[in-house]
């Protein structure tokens, strides 16, 4: 039976899924770990993904599930990466990484974020890319290049995202998707196609069509892997390389995510997203106007720190994860009237690259479950906020609520939103969503389209869940969002 590969390259590992193409059982699975980053300077060498990547194919197939043994690297029929979007990887005239690439949580081109909005005003940002530029955004990183770095950005001949880099070293062959393509802040929802005029503000004498990298339909191949690589993989040389697309994008598919529906995820950053079938334009710069990997549009608001933000109150407050768990869920919503603004390392969402967190309400009887309880209320009602931005965006969420991502493991994380929407959530059964997705766009591909997105969710089962019901009163959860409000001004 032909199996399909889905990679979620992210900006802490690379993880492999090998699944049956028919059934969807995963068969194997691995992981490769990348090296650490620290804002506001987030930067990684590609060649430390390809490495990553390998170890986990290798771990994917080696029997550990008793299923994919390495015998079965002759079964595998297509594979598709999901990676972290917004990244820079530069290459030269021929082909090689010129500097490590600079990530989306590299908060060091805010300055040429605020000098490009400027150059046209947000509204032109907003009309022409469904989206205002931050510092995360691929436009921005390329202007701190030109601005620190003029040597290397006039060695410049191929802008990649992090994705494409690793398709690129699959088949050998420049390319991305809309997906992707739409976290750039130099493509057009509208059009479907990059926006040379907004690349001429960072330079106007470069040949930007040359430059870029072919956008590929949802179900159009990037090719087969190259001799080499299939060698190198011990995978045949027939297999088909999908287009894959940027990590939340693969994650909607992974969970079969469909219009009305909402997923909220917690990772090193936090993301809300929705599937929608036209595109936004938020001049606020709240919404990022994102194209989804079907065809459609996936508004989405991120913000820089969620799950760090526990990491830092389990440190401080010298616990492991599973009293931390015990310390928030022992007392009830509303952290006995304390308030964390968890903006620790910047903000993208609101856009403060140099904001620093925050405690309000501390009284004499605060305790540190107080205390382990505001820091998950903190992060929520950051995400809540970007749901409501969604919703001021026209975008529909009355379907179900996902929650993914790391985070979602966590009984308090998942308590919690139930209680600030006061509506059900569902937690996935699986927690690897973008791999997920990425084999089930491999598959689409592998089947020239006849196969569906929906439908291969559905084959494979996807979309369900544990469902979480609100136990804690509309009253508590209304005061918890007006404090969080306050102090984030």
């Amino acid at each position: 039976m032909p199996l399909v590969i889905g990679v979620d390259s992210s900006t802490q590992s690379v993880k492999v899924e090998v699944r049956d193409l028919e059934t969807g059982a995963v068969l194997g699975s691995g992981r490769g770990v990348h090296p650490p980053t620290t804002p506001p300077r987030s930067e990684q060498d590609p060649s430390a993904w390809w490495s990553a990547f390998v170890d986990a194919i290798g771990a994917a197939f080696s029997g550990a599930t008793g299923a994919a043994d390495s015998s079965r690297r002759v079964d595998v029929a297509a594979i598709s990466v999901g990676g972290q979007q917004h990244g820079m990887v530069v290459l030269d005239d021929v082909g090689e990484v010129i500097r490590p690439a600079k990530l989306w949580n590299d908060t060091e081109s805010a300055s040429q974020a605020s000098t490009l909005v400027d150059a046209i005003g947000a509204q032109s940002w907003a009309d022409t890319t469904g989206s205002v530029p931050v510092a995360a955004f691929t436009v921005t990183k390329l202007a701190w290049l030109r601005d620190h770095e003029p040597a290397n950005f006039a060695r410049v001949r191929m802008t990649l995202l992090p994705h494409d880099w690793l398709t690129f070293r699959l088949t050998g062959e420049y390319t991305t998707d809309r997906g992707d393509a739409s976290g750039t802040g130099y493509w057009s929802p509208v059009t479907g196609a990059w926006t040379i005029g907004l690349l001429n503000l960072v330079d106007g004498d470069r040949d930007w069509p040359t430059q870029l990298p072919r956008i590929l339909g949802p179900n159009e191949s990037a090719g087969t892997l190259s001799p080499e690589i299939a060698d190198l993989l011990g995978l045949p040389r027939t297999v088909v390389v999908g287009p894959g697309t940027g990590d939340n994008m693969a994650a909607a598919l992974g969970i079969g995510l469909g219009p009305g529906d909402v997923a909220i995820s917690l990772g090193t950053s936090g993301t809300v997203y929705a599937v929608a079938d036209a595109p936004t334009a938020d001049v606020s710069g709240c919404v990022a106007g994102f194209a989804d990997a079907t065809g459609h549009f996936l508004p989405l608001v991120c913000t820089l720190n969620a799950m760090r933000v526990s990491d830092l109150a389990i440190r401080l407050l010298g616990v492991d994860h599973r009293e931390f768990e015990d310390l928030v869920l022992s007392v009830p919503l509303g952290s006995g009237g304390l308030s964390l603004l968890p903006y620790l390392d910047g903000e993208r969402t609101p856009n403060r690259p140099d904001a620093t967190g925050m405690l309000a309400g501390l009284r004499s009887t605060t305790s540190r479950a107080d205390f382990a309880r505001a820091s998950v209320e903190g992060v929520a009602c950051g995400l809540l906020d970007g749901l409501d931005a969604l919703r001021a965006a026209g975008v529909r969420d009355d379907g179900r609520v996902f929650l993914v991502g790391g985070g979602a493991k966590s009984a308090a994380y998942r308590q919690t939103f139930a209680d600030l929407l006061q509506r059900p959530i569902v937690v996935p059964a699986s927690d690897e969503h973008v791999a997920t997705g990425a084999a089930v766009q491999a598959a689409v591909v592998l089947s020239g389209g006849v196969d569906r997105f929906a439908t291969v969710a559905s084959r494979w089962g996807l979309g369900g869940g544990t469902e979480v019901r609100p136990d804690a009163s509309a009253e508590a959860a209304a005061d918890v969002r007006h404090r969080y409000a306050l102090i984030r001004g």
